[in-house]
């Protein structure tokens, strides 16, 4: 199925977050920092414009409050903020004080004096805000402070966080291939988040990166007219220290607190700091790809049933396969998980397949989306979502699993990068409702999804296969192909669309790794028959 929608570039240039980044960046351009050390503060500034504008309304609320009690007012208490979830800044650490330093007052040291208080009045972000102020001129400071307060104080939380979102999409970009280990862009996390429905329960992301994963689940909630810190319990990990900071800074901007473990030595191949095993009801992920060099021999006592790696290790230099698993043994007996995966984990062949089909056999295997190039800042590949139900066992689809491919379906949003739009994830995510049995949800991308869902499955929409876009397929069918999750060799092509170049790719590609293989087990099945017959001459 084809849907390109057309680019929004005007719409998007006249966007609070674009004109905010447009004046950062060029007043980076002229300071002579890197990326990497501009980034940390900027989104600093903006989490402290965001936090005293919250702390100025329970500040205004506690004021009237004191006017009628008895005990005096409360207005200088930082428990009567941290009751209503609220940060609590010291004269000094607020926004407006630093707004109207002189430039004379060396404002970096006022800067990381700002942070630290914060820190010492709000203790879940201990070592989390960025003290390196220093690296910056007066001037610089000055211009980043009033550019930051020309966000308006009667943004709600969700603009906020749109902001820092923006920021950190664009610092992703900047920073190149860096960027993809912080950075998911939100279009694909919306999807995971839409597919997997986390309305309820403890939700992990052992690769958590700037915790967007966390940010969409609590979207998610909160569009479904819910408290999202009332009915999420996240958990994270994250290897890199400063990127955990992130995350949790991150949350604290969407109003959401976490236990993120990050930075030391914990690294979730060899580390369980959640003790994860069969206690979460959803996982969200993107991993890094293709990772090698992971030391199997440290996680020998972490394989079996009921164990973190409980179909096996694989005897490839991959680690695919031990992400993957680490999803599956997280959850509980109805948890749900969403991921990205690299393309070549659909079709992997020798052990990897083994564990592959150990998976699909135990019904737990939902969902797989192909998604086509350029959906990543850093990495043009296409990659696969996957997607994990432990409860799917005991539904009718128990023996089938579904395969979408929206390689097609996107937005150009320019010569080099892709996104989707809110009715196309709409459209996605329905039509896995669909498969389930379930109602449309239109919360996302409303009129026009339905309008598509209308056009694809009919006026009372009800699933069906569609060539080209999606297949249900039987466990049966998934072993004739060899155990692959590619949804390109279930779906196949609509009538009368030709073959792209990058299908044909594909194809082909699926083609000769079956070929090698062939060839391999024939070169085998040659070297023990000849070894055969020379044992039988000597005799």
């Amino acid at each position: 199925m084809h849907w390109i929608a057309p680019s929004e570039k005007d719409a998007a240039s006249a966007s609070l977050e674009k004109r905010l980044w447009d004046a950062a960046d060029q007043f980076r351009a002229n300071s002579g920092l890197k990326a990497q050390e501009y980034s940390g503060p900027i989104l600093g500034l903006i989490f402290l414009r965001f936090a005293e504008v919250r702390f100025s309304a329970q500040r205004r609320k506690l004021e009237e409050a004191g006017v009628s009690a008895r005990r005096g007012s409360r207005v200088d208490d930082p428990d009567a903020y941290h009751a209503d979830n609220v940060l609590y800044l010291a004269p000094e650490a607020r926004f407006d004080f630093l707004l109207t330093l002189p430039e004379a007052a060396d404002i970096g040291a006022k800067v990381n004096a700002a942070m630290r208080e914060v820190e010492k009045h709000n203790p879940q972000l201990a070592g989390v805000l960025p003290k390196t102020f220093n690296l910056f001129t007066g001037t610089l400071l000055k211009e980043l402070l009033k550019k930051i307060s020309e966000i308006p104080a009667t943004l709600d939380f969700d603009a906020f966080g749109r902001i820092y979102e923006y920021f950190l999409g664009e610092f992703a970009m900047s920073e190149g291939q860096g960027g993809g280990e912080f950075y998911t862009p939100a279009g694909i996390v919306k999807l995971l988040a839409q597919v997997i429905e986390p309305f309820h329960g403890r939700i992990l992301d052992p690769a958590c990166g700037s915790g967007g994963m966390f940010v969409q689940s609590a979207r998610f909630v909160a569009e479904h007219h819910q408290n999202p810190s009332a009915e999420l319990a996240i958990f994270g990990v994250e290897k890199t220290d400063e990127t955990g900071r992130l995350a949790r800074l991150n949350l604290a901007v969407h109003g959401l607190e976490g236990d993120i473990r990050h930075g030391g030595n914990v690294n979730s191949y060899y580390d369980d700091p959640h003790a994860a095993t069969g206690r979460f009801d959803f996982v969200l992920a993107n991993p890094p790809f293709n990772v090698n060099a992971v030391d199997k021999e440290r996680l020998k006592d972490m394989v079996g049933p009921g164990r973190r790696f409980p179909f096996g290790l694989p005897r490839t230099d991959n680690a695919n396969y031990l992400w993957i698993q680490l999803f599956y043994s997280a959850l509980n007996t109805r948890g749900r998980a969403g991921f990205v995966m690299a393309n070549s984990a659909s079709d992997a062949r020798s052990s990897e397949q083994e564990l592959r089909q150990k998976l699909i056999e135990a019904r737990a295997v939902d969902v797989m989306v192909a998604v086509g190039p350029n959906m990543f800042y850093t990495v043009t590949l296409p990659c696969t979502l996957w997607f994990l139900d432990r409860g799917k066992a005991e539904t009718p689809r128990a023996d089938t699993v579904l395969f979408i491919d929206a390689r097609h379906i996107y937005r150009q949003v320019d010569r080099a990068h892709r996104d989707w739009t809110p009715a196309q994830i709409g459209f996605i995510a329905n039509l896995v409702r669909l498969y389930r049995g379930e109602a449309p949800d239109l919360t996302v991308g409303g009129e026009e999804t339905a309008a598509r869902l209308a056009e694809v499955f009919g006026q009372q929409p009800a699933y069906a296969d569609v060539p080209g876009l999606c297949k249900a397929a039987t466990i049966e069918e998934i072993a004739a192909q060899g155990w692959s999750l590619n949804p390109g060799r279930y779906v196949g092509v609509a009538p009368g669309e030709e073959v792209s170049d990058e299908d044909f790719k594909a194809q082909l590609g699926a083609l000769n790794e079956e070929l090698e293989t062939l060839n391999a087990q024939a070169r085998e099945l040659e070297a023990t028959i000849a070894a055969n017959v020379a044992g039988i001459l000597e005799q």
